[in-house]
């Protein structure tokens, strides 16, 4: 197995400010945390998540789980053919005989990734015990290393830790897209006092405070940092938009010269911009987006 360090990620990730007069006309700076340009393969939190848990995996194969459009198993996949490691992705919902798959999993594919489909409704039970051992049965993995569905386990959240302590000093508020909510869980508990964190959601829902809570106590026995979510900007869901999202989203790569990644940047970024215009931030404040990924 290679090792990780080979990989040359570019840490610290670099601070961007961005002049954009729909925070600068409120008294508001905007500088975004441009972890998409860590590794140009391991994009981001993907980078943080993974690579805690692939030292941990020890060279054993790795299995772990996703949607069919799933950024999580396309870094997974990478990271695999990258350090000579054996991939699985278990991926929801059924393989339909005879049809190519998307750019995502034909990716994954690519990358030497072993694509295991099940149904929605086994899916759901992955993580119950009997369920897990017999996907690793019919998927044919004898030694798995299981990393869970967006990668967000104890080691993940402590990884994106260091996430919110590159953030200290440099940031008033701190915007984070959340799928699974461990980036959010990690950077909150880096962030440090009299700083917060404010979590859009992609998923539609509601069951995410939860979940970071329960991250935050599995990772350091309790919680951590000054947080909150806003559920308004999920734009029907995860990996949907709108033409309105789309717009917004041309119109920010226009203005900043700065690919907008879809499912997640652009819904931080169209909240943060709404948030501004409903003065939600005091004048003065520093306000980051982490830009967890790229088209």
């Amino acid at each position: 197995m290679t090792s990780l360090a080979s990989l040359r990620p570019k840490l610290p990730s670099p601070l961007q400010e961005i002049e954009d007069d729909r925070f600068t006309g409120h008294g508001i700076r905007l500088v975004l945390k441009r972890d998409d340009l860590i590794h140009p393969e391991l994009v981001g939190n993907k980078w943080r998540k993974l690579a805690p848990n692939l030292t941990a995996a020890a060279g054993r194969t790795v299995v772990t789980f996703g949607g069919a459009y799933s950024n999580h198993l396309r870094a997974t996949a990478a990271a695999g053919r990258l350090l000579g490691l054996t991939t699985v992705g278990v991926v929801r919902g059924q393989e339909l005989a005879g049809r190519p798959l998307n750019a995502s999993l034909a990716r994954c594919a690519a990358d030497g990734m072993r694509l295991h489909f099940v149904d929605r409704s086994t899916y759901r039970r992955k993580t119950e015990p009997k369920t897990l051992a017999a996907l690793l049965r019919t998927a044919g993995v004898d030694d798995a290393y299981v990393v869970p569905e967006g990668g967000s386990n104890a080691l993940a959240v402590r990884g994106c830790r260091e996430l919110g302590e590159e953030l200290r000093g440099h940031a008033d508020v701190v915007g984070v897209a959340c799928g699974t909510g461990g980036t959010l869980a990690g950077l909150a508990a880096g962030l440090g006092p009299g700083r917060r964190v404010l979590g859009v959601p992609v998923l539609k829902g509601g069951f995410l405070n939860d979940d970071i809570r329960a991250l935050q106590h599995q990772a350091f026995g309790g919680p951590r940092g000054t947080w909150c979510l806003d559920e308004r900007f999920h734009f029907g869901g995860y990996a949907r938009t709108t033409p309105e999202l789309d717009a917004f989203a041309e119109d920010f790569e226009s203005r900043h010269d700065l690919p907008v990644e879809r499912l997640y940047v652009a819904k931080l970024l169209y909240g943060l911009v709404a948030l501004a215009q409903e003065g939600r931030f005091a004048p003065g404040t520093t306000v980051a987006a982490v830009i967890t990924g790229r088209p």
